[in-house]
């Protein structure tokens, strides 16, 4: 029996799908931000505005709202939108001119003036009738930051033009909905169900039924999407496992086009789970599809656990397929019918075309592969580059100069536009998440190094004097980690291991 391990109980937030008055209600338009990319959650994402409750936005009063809660999230709504575009929607807004707002959003952030202090203070009110409730929707658990948003429709105000300042966000413009989710389809912009979903029902037209359509899926009502597909044709289903904290899920990958299924690293041991992961391949197949493979990253439990569940759920006639350094250890437990070399081209058949170029990419695993797929730009990293903690280098399966190697040559990929790692959420900033990964091993190396040369040596040592930045009882993986340098290092000739322990040349 499995269960939900995971730590990240979900913040209260609220965002804004703002509208352009006098848009044809047959082409609405909506005003769709980008996310900077140096922001850890959904960075290089296209989202509305919105963020995170604060305290003091409990503090305000709500005309014609009789519940708290709610009443506490538009005012959360009305503070963000003001913050991050430079719109007002308050009664008794309609009297200031542009260079007021402007003196009042200065008032807010630098802190002269709380949000309801503003408010009172400029005789503005909120009023729950100019924002539409259209919906509530929880963060997946497989993410460590997660958020409980409730979602409102909300006209932009006369006179008024949203303006982002480069900031949490890059950039921002009025689009129709339809057209921002034609850029979705062609794998043009990146984005989360609740995004989709909303662009999706507001290009049906602002119709009578427009909220009925809005609430007419469960998710929309606080239940957690299991079927993500941040990019057409990739559907990221999370699975929990007994997997490294803080990760309590692993990614299992559902690429298809019209005729055939790709599933990479069903990876839960956990008979729920992989009755969840079966109907959702079901779903795929009763369209017509067929089940080409089952391909796994690596050999760590945590990505091939539910591999014979779901072989035998399909047949037991669909082929595994992997690295010849991952189907040797797993020989006793998983049949691997098919090895994946590095260059080997997987094409499926159908449209759209979608062929995966297999990169044996070690330092996590020996028999660690990537998959990268040019036209889109997309990239399976499987514990190479994950969206949700970091990836454990532990000898002698892992090697970290094998390591920073496979990440330097992921880093030549041209038109890298996405990755799609082993856990958490889809990473839009790939090169600057690259560099990232790079520089920090790098920089612990440079610091291990310089331990060392003052005296550390052992790896416990080391871990008390670099590892400042991690509790406890992540020492014993930190140590594992230490082992990966120094291995490196020594190779490199610049520590060799005497009796007395590690020394620097």
């Amino acid at each position: 029996m499995s269960k939900d391990n995971s730590t990240a109980a979900p913040k209260d937030a609220a965002a804004v799908i703002l509208l352009r008055r006098n848009t044809d209600p047959r082409d609405p338009e909506v005003f769709l931000v980008r996310r900077s990319e140096k922001l850890a959650f959904l960075g290089g994402f296209s989202a509305f505005p919105g963020g995170q409750l604060d305290t003091s936005d409990a503090g305000v009063q709500v005309s014609n709202s009789t519940d708290a809660e709610a009443a506490a999230a538009i005012s959360c709504a009305a503070r963000e939108l003001f913050e991050e575009l430079g719109v007002l929607v308050a009664r008794g807004a309609e009297s200031l001119t542009k260079g007021q707002r402007v003196s009042l959003l200065d008032d807010l952030e630098s802190g002269r003036m709380s949000w309801p202090e503003l408010l009172r203070h400029y005789n503005l009110s909120l009023d729950a009738c100019d924002f539409t409730f259209v919906g509530r929707w929880l963060t997946p658990p497989f993410s460590a930051r997660r958020f409980d948003t409730w979602f409102f429709l909300v006209n932009c105000p006369q006179k008024q033009e949203p303006s982002v300042t480069p900031g949490e966000l890059s950039s921002g413009e009025w689009i129709a909905a339809g057209r921002a989710h034609e850029q979705w389809q062609r794998s043009e912009i990146l984005a989360v169900p609740p995004t989709l979903h909303a662009l999706n029902t507001i290009a049906d037209g602002l119709t009578p039924d427009l909220v009925e359509r809005f609430l007419a899926i469960p998710h929309a009502h606080r239940e957690p999407v299991r079927r993500i597909e941040f990019r057409p044709n990739y559907i990221c289903f999370p699975v929990r496992t007994p997997t490294k904290p803080p990760a309590t899920h692993t990614n299992c990958y559902l690429i298809y086009n019209s005729r055939e299924i790709l599933v990479i690293d069903p990876g839960s041991p956990y008979g729920e789970e992989q009755q969840a992961l079966a109907a959702a391949v079901d779903d795929l197949v009763r369209a017509g599809r067929s089940v080409r493979e089952i391909i796994l990253t690596h050999m760590h439990p945590d990505h091939v656990g539910g591999v014979n569940s779901l072989r035998e759920h399909l047949g037991g006639r669909v082929k595994v397929a992997a690295h010849r350094f991952t189907a040797e250890p797993l020989s006793d437990t998983v049949r691997v019918d098919r090895l994946i070399e590095d260059g080997d081209v997987i094409e499926l058949m159908g449209s759209p075309r979608i062929a995966l170029q297999a990169m044996h990419t070690p330092g996590h695993a020996r028999g660690h592969l990537c998959f990268y797929e040019a036209e889109t730009g997309t990239l399976i990293s499987g514990d190479n580059i994950v969206g949700l903690g970091s990836v454990l280098i532990d000898p002698p399966e892992g090697n970290m100069r094998d390591y920073l190697e496979s990440l330097r040559r992921m880093r030549t990929l041209p038109n890298l536009r996405v990755i799609f790692g082993g856990h958490g959420p889809a990473i839009a900033n790939p090169y600057t998440k690259l560099d990232e990964y790079i520089s920090h091993r790098l920089e612990r190396e440079r610091k291990i190094l310089e331990a060392v040369g003052d005296g550390a040596k052992t790896a416990e040592d080391i871990v008390a004097r670099v590892y400042t930045d991690v509790t406890p009882k992540a020492h014993t993986m930190a140590e594992r980690a230490v082992l990966a340098h120094l291995e490196k290092l020594e190779a490199d000739g610049q520590v060799f291991y005497e009796q007395e322990g590690w020394r620097a040349r």
